[in-house]
């Protein structure tokens, strides 16, 4: 019987790497704390910014504590830390907030898993301990979570506060309350739709953050064209995107040869009467505004002067689709059947300043709760992180209306559900107890990054809050701004429960997804070809 050699055999391509065993998992472990480090020292209140400097030509300078902004502008080799990545991306599309929270949360489960592995614990056996674990913290969440929906006032209160305690976090914390006031009261004129596509943001740089403001109806950065109408009631609207550009000759890759200069003048005049009828087809659909998301050039726009007409240009896309939605308009491309067409109304279109810039303001849109906040700042970075941390609030919002049930918030919920996994650990018999205790562990990690980031003593609070939990004060967490232990239901620190447990199950699912790893292959590199023809 021939012997069987024991040499390794490889089975993959030249240039294809595999990490095995420990290795692999050591290398998920590293990659997925090293991307919680990075971003915890942006929790809580007192969080720390950070400065994004992009690669290109320019440079673009980001100044941002958003979690998902951090995490999307960094490229990341390590495959775990890209699932960590991809978690804060959803977690931010889903809900919008908790971006940060979820990403430590995870990291910390994974710190405390390559503990317990290295306790010669098997993975599997920690993964049903977690599972265990996030739904008796889940079911603890729900019975500690509160609904106010049936009474107004307090449900308004619980909106503001929520608003409150998600921009603390942000650089509008010390214009809280007007900012909060402001998300409450656009997402309030939607009426429970969620739509969130009705509230456009605009940024003028000038002023300060304090100068913002919520201004009922649509506001397009666009100018009206030369000798039009700059003020317009009873307005029906086309919105389109069509080509207007072309009343001079444009034959690109081609040859015209004539022998004189009147010949080219005919091909000019049929141009021109190719655009002629295209502007009456538009007219014939008796509107007095037309807005065109591609350039209109002077004929055209001579003619619609002539026909009394308001056109804007070059309306972007963005801001054709949001006029489409709120003026109840359609998009259209063609003309020759008007009665196909559905025109966007508005009651009044007049032009308004905003510091040195002269805007277009439509008001009375088809669209009741379509509305518009204008943000002020000195500087760019400022306005792109106010647009960034209004939205967070307003998707947060969004959802609270849908599902109106709210928990406390600084370290809180936390330590509520620390404090049920314990209870079940020390219930539990078997090396599944220690699993529980780890998960337990890192739940009270958040509210002690919370703590160190304001620059207290952790330890003492997160001993001092232990100990209230303990003694069934449930509603006690963080004061980040006395430094101490205080009562959250009094301080007004509330937060969604959607957000809450988004937080929990995301990091719960991506933790156990990199600790079932074992194995790391990575496809060997593409071989680089030179051309040898080049075009």
């Amino acid at each position: 019987m021939a012997s069987m050699s024991m040499a390794p055999v490889n089975i993959f391509k030249h240039g294809a790497d595999e990490e095995k065993a420990e290795t692999a998992r050591l290398s998920s472990f590293i990659g997925a704390i090293a991307i919680g480090d990075l971003v915890k020292s942006t929790l809580g209140p007192k969080g720390m910014d950070k400065i994004l400097l992009g690669g290109g030509k320019g440079g673009t300078v980001t100044v941002t504590n958003d979690g998902a902004t951090i995490l999307k502008a960094i490229g990341v080799d390590n495959p775990a830390a890209k699932v960590l990545v991809d978690m804060s991306k959803v977690q931010d599309d889903e809900v919008g907030d908790g971006t940060t929270s979820v990403t430590v949360l995870a990291a910390e489960l994974l710190r405390e898993a390559e503990l317990l592995i290295a306790k010669k614990i098997h993975p599997q056996t920690i993964i049903s301990g977690w599972r265990k674990a996030t739904q008796v913290a889940r079911e603890a969440l729900r019975d500690a979570a509160v609904d106010h929906s049936n009474d107004k006032s307090r449900f308004q209160e619980d909106l503001l506060n929520i608003a409150r305690t998600t921009l603390s976090s942000k650089l509008l914390t010390h214009h809280k309350d007007h900012f909060a006031n402001l998300a409450v009261s656009a997402v309030e004129r939607l009426k429970g739709s969620g739509n969130l596509g009705a509230i456009h943001i605009i940024k003028k740089l000038g002023g300060s953050l304090i100068d913002s403001y919520l201004d009922e109806g649509f506001l397009l950065d666009k100018k009206v064209g030369v000798n039009q109408p700059k003020r317009l009631e009873n307005v029906k609207i086309l919105i389109a995107n069509t080509g207007m550009d072309t009343d001079k000759i444009k034959i690109f890759g081609s040859r015209v040869r004539v022998d004189s200069t009147a010949k080219v003048a005919e091909i000019e005049m049929a141009e021109k009467e190719k655009m002629k009828d295209k502007v009456d087809k538009i007219l014939q659909h008796g509107i007095n505004c037309f807005i065109n998301r591609q350039l209109i050039y002077n004929y055209p726009e001579q003619l619609f002067a002539q026909a009394g007409v308001m056109a804007i240009e070059h309306a972007d896309f963005t801001g054709v689709e949001r006029l489409a939605l709120v003026t109840g308009g359609e998009i259209t491309s063609t003309f020759d059947h008007p009665e196909m067409v559905k025109l966007g109304h508005c009651k009044l279109i007049e032009q308004v300043m905003i510091g040195e810039d002269t805007l277009i303001h439509f008001s009375g849109v088809e669209m009741g709760e379509a509305c518009t906040v204008v943000l002020r700042g000195a500087t760019q970075q400022i306005l792109d992180e106010a647009e960034r941390s209004l939205h967070d609030a307003l998707c947060v919002l969004a959802q609270t209306v849908k599902e109106p049930r709210t928990v406390y918030g600084g370290g809180c919920s936390e330590m509520l559900m620390a404090k049920v996994v314990t209870d079940l650990a020390n219930r539990t018999a078997g090396k599944e107890a220690v699993a529980m205790e780890s998960f337990a562990k890192a739940l009270r990690i958040l509210p002690t990054i919370i703590a160190d980031n304001a620059g207290y003593d952790s330890a003492d609070l997160i001993a001092q809050l232990r100990a209230a939990h303990q003694e069934n004060k449930i509603t006690f967490g963080l004061n980040m701004t006395e430094g101490t232990v205080g009562d959250m239901s009094e301080l007004g620190i509330t937060e969604s429960f959607q957000v809450k447990r988004q937080v929990l199950l995301s990091a719960a699912e991506a933790a156990e997804m990199i600790l079932r790893v074992d194995n790391i292959i990575k496809a060997a590199p593409r071989k680089r070809v030179p051309d040898h023809h080049p075009c």
